[in-house]
This record gives structure tokens, C-alpha cells and sequence, in this order.
């Protein structure tokens, strides 16, 4: 697996039951999944000769990141190396400009876009978007094509002149413009597809999101109609076959207020609104994504308990760690804690906890309280 993170780390646990040998390229030996892999590369997965040396005696390669040069992969493909999700695949997510240009092929819903110039191209293509007699179009959200990811590299453009019309140029990479959906509520189709082409898909959590970081998931989305829950499967599992997707995929979406689903973004790997699965699902997205990287037969997506709530524990101002522990598993002997062995940051993502049960409100209460317990922002 390349990339070192918390998902590598939880990738790594669900193959331990399998007898999986484990291999890492991290970039330091101090990263989450390096932590506790055996087998750990030190390295950086942007240079080529790198990544030929890891790949050596692999059977697969899969990641738990994104940023791969595309063309790198395409010559581990050339060196006969299994890639998945391939690279054909994965620039999709890779690249929010094609991916963009790609659903628009395939007819799938997506807020208006384009890729845009300058500042002034920004305001046109907000006027585009006005009816008349409406205003000038704003606001409109502009992203960096690459890179982008919690909150990162996203600006909220409100008019004309506002500063954040020019801010994203000045990187001198490609800008996408989209309009700025007034959603409801946000949700995630999350989806495990095979190299022979079997799927599964889990049921459409609600993510909530604050400050452009996820903080709560709620598995299932809570009244969410039924053709609404099947529609959003099926842009899933389209995608996932359209594109070749082979492993995790999760499509984040709108739902918009009129009863609309539009995608937002995808992700080709584990991902957050996913953690739930490890204590609320049949089978984890971490366990299906060994398997379908391995082209084994997947494992059953569904709900173990009738509703599952996964908080992220966000970097604070922490108190003692196994004084927090005592507290918070003898106030809840279900909580499932994860903690990540990050070095904690204000903001940054450190572990999650996942509480289930038949009662939404006192699961949403458990949970908020544990993680909110575990940052050091809820002390009793």
C-alpha cells in the first residue's frame, strides 16, 4: 500500500485475520500505518525509481491517498504490476477537471462547472449561471483541479470583487468553478467493486460536515427516501463500472432541497464517511477493499445494528490519554474508540469513535460526547 496514513493503518488491520504479508511506502517512519506494519519502505511515492523498488515482489499495489503521479503508475502497469484502483481509474479522482468532463459523459448529476482563466472568467461564468433579473450569479465555489481535500484548496467566491476570485490563480494550476449548491443536507454512496466485476454496496450514510472537515456520519442517512437511497447506490455502482473502479470508491453527494441527488466529489480508496463499517457493518469498507484488490469475493455490506453514528476525534487540547480511556469506556461499554498514533494538531484528523444502537438521538449524544471527550472540549 502506498501512503502511510490512518487508512493504511486500518487497511493493514483488516488483513491481519487473512494472513496478508503487508507491505508500506511511507513517507517517515513515524506515520500512522508505519507505526505498526511490519514491513515498511521509507520513501517518496512522486519519484519513479522509488516506487519500482517497493513494488518488487508485490502482488498488488493499492493506495491510501490519491496522489500518485498518474504517469508513474501507468509504467508500474508497463513493469507488470498489478495496480488497483489502475490508473485509468484513479485520475478521475486524481483530477476534479476530468472527472468533471467524465460524469458529464456518462450523464451523471453534478452542480454546473467549468475550469476557468482568471477572475474575470469566474464572474462570466457566474453570470452564466443567474436568471434574469436574479443578480450576478454568486456565489460560486472554485477548487483546484488537484491536490484539494478537507476544505484545502476550495474558496467560496461571494462577488466579483471579492479576493478569493483571484486567490486560486496565483498557484498557477488549472481552477475549476462549480455553483454553489443550496443542499439540504450532504450524503455518501459507498461502494467495493472487484476485478471481475462483482459489487457491493453499503447503505447511504449523512456526512456532516463542519468547517469543510467531516465530523459526523450517520449510517443509514436518516429519513432518506427509499428511491432516493437506491438512486444514489446506482450513480455508485455506474461509476465504479464505468470507470473501471477497482477497490473502494466513495461518491460524496447533494441532496438538494427539491429531492436531487448531485455528486460532489469521489474517492478511490477507504474514506471517512466509511469508518463506520468497522463496527456497524457485516463486513468493513477496509476488509472489502483486501478483498476486491485481491479479487476475492466480497463480504456482505449490510447494517449490523439499526443505526451507527461515527464522530472524528479532531486534535485539541488533550488531556490524559488513558485517563480519557477510563473515562469514556466505563461511561459507554460499547464505544468503539480508533485512534490513529498522530501527533495532534488543531484540526487535524487523530481517530474516530463508533457508537451504535436503536436509538439515533442517544447514539448521536454517545458519540459526540466521547469524541468530543477524547479532544479535551467535553470534560465531564
Amino acid at each position: 500500500m502506498v501512503g502511510g496514513g490512518q487508512l493504511a493503518r486500518m487497511t493493514h488491520e483488516a488483513g491481519i485475520p487473512l494472513g496478508i504479508r503487508f507491505k508500506l511506502l511511507s513517507d517517515t517512519a513515524q506515520d500512522s500505518a508505519a507505526q505498526v506494519v511490519n514491513e515498511v519502505v521509507v520513501g517518496d511515492y512522486r519519484d519513479l525509481d522509488t516506487l519500482r523498488r517497493f513494488a518488487e515482489g508485490c502482488d498488488v499495489i493499492t493506495f491510501d491517498h490519491e496522489h500518485v503521479p498518474t504517469e508513474h503508475l501507468r509504467a508500474l502497469e508497463a513493469d507488470g504490476i498489478p495496480v488497483r484502483p489502475g490508473p485509468d481509474a484513479l485520475v478521475h479522482a486524481q483530477d476534479k477537471g476530468v472527472m468533471r468532463a467524465r460524469l458529464a459523459e456518462l450523464g451523471v448529476p453534478a452542480p454546473r462547472n467549468r475550469l476557468v482563466s482568471d477572475a474575470r472568467d469566474v464572474a462570466a461564468f457566474a453570470a452564466e449561471g443567474a436568471a434574469p433579473g436574479t443578480g450576478d450569479g454568486f456565489p460560486v465555489v472554485l477548487k483546484t483541479v488537484r491536490g484539494g481535500y478537507d476544505g484545502k484548496g476550495v474558496w467560496v467566491v461571494r462577488g466579483a470583487d471579492d479576493p478569493n476570485a483571484a486567490e486560486p490563480f496565483k498557484a498557477g494550476v488549472p481552477v475549476l468553478a462549480e455553483e454553489k449548491v443550496d443542499f439540504a443536507r450532504e450524503l455518501a454512496a459507498n461502494v467495493v467493486r472487484s476485478p471481475h466485476g462483482q459489487a457491493v454496496a453499503y447503505p447511504v450514510v449523512e456526512s456532516v460536515q463542519v468547517d469543510g472537515v467531516c465530523d459526523t456520519v450517520i449510517a443509514p442517512a436518516p429519513e432518506l427516501a427509499e428511491d432516493l437511497a437506491l438512486g444514489a447506490q446506482e450513480i455508485a455502482l455506474k461509476v465504479a463500472h464505468e470507470l473501471g473502479v477497482v477497490g473502494h470508491l466513495a461518491v460524496e453527494l447533494f441532496e438538494t432541497a427539491d429531492g436531487r441527488l448531485l455528486v460532489n466529489e469521489l474517492a478511490m480508496r477507504p474514506h471517512n464517511s466509511g469508518h463506520w463499517t468497522q463496527d456497524g457493518a457485516v463486513t468493513s469498507q477496509f476488509a472489502n477493499h483486501v478483498r476486491a484488490v485481491l479479487d476475492l469475493p466480497l463480504g456482505d455490506p449490510r447494517c449490523r445494528e439499526r443505526w451507527t453514528v461515527m464522530a472524528n476525534v479532531l486534535g485539541g487540547d488533550y488531556p490524559d490519554m488513558y485517563a480519557a480511556y477510563l473515562h469514556c469506556m466505563a461511561r459507554d461499554p460499547q464505544l468503539k474508540i480508533h485512534m490513529y498514533g498522530k501527533d495532534v494538531k488543531p484540526g487535524r484528523k487523530v481517530g474516530h469513535v463508533n457508537v451504535y444502537g436503536d436509538d439515533l438521538a442517544e447514539v448521536r449524544e454517545r458519540a459526540a460526547h466521547a469524541a468530543g471527550y477524547l479532544r479535551g472540549t467535553v470534560v465531564e
